[in-house]
């Protein structure tokens, strides 16, 4: 099963044009990328939808509680 990288999965949240709930974005990723798919970062490999979301909290690159996380731009890498 190929990785997908966290950036199409903030691109996926950006798209969304608004603050998503945790379960919003599993949802999202599920729906795109499959319930089954496995996510990377420049970091990080092996991650569930759940523990990504989980990565990109602690990194800073989602911001909010659980009920509506943003997107932080200022802090996703541009590579």
């Amino acid at each position: 099963m190929e990785s997908i990288h966290g950036h199409d999965v903030m691109a996926l949240i950006a798209e969304a044009g608004r603050p998503l709930s945790r379960s919003e974005i599993v949802a999202l990723t599920s729906q795109r990328f499959g319930a089954e798919a496995r996510y990377h970062t420049c970091s990080a490999e092996g991650l569930s939808a759940e523990g990504l979301v989980d990565f990109l909290k602690e990194r800073g690159k989602l911001t909010g509680g659980d009920g509506a996380l943003s997107l932080d731009t200022g802090e996703v890498c541009q590579h």
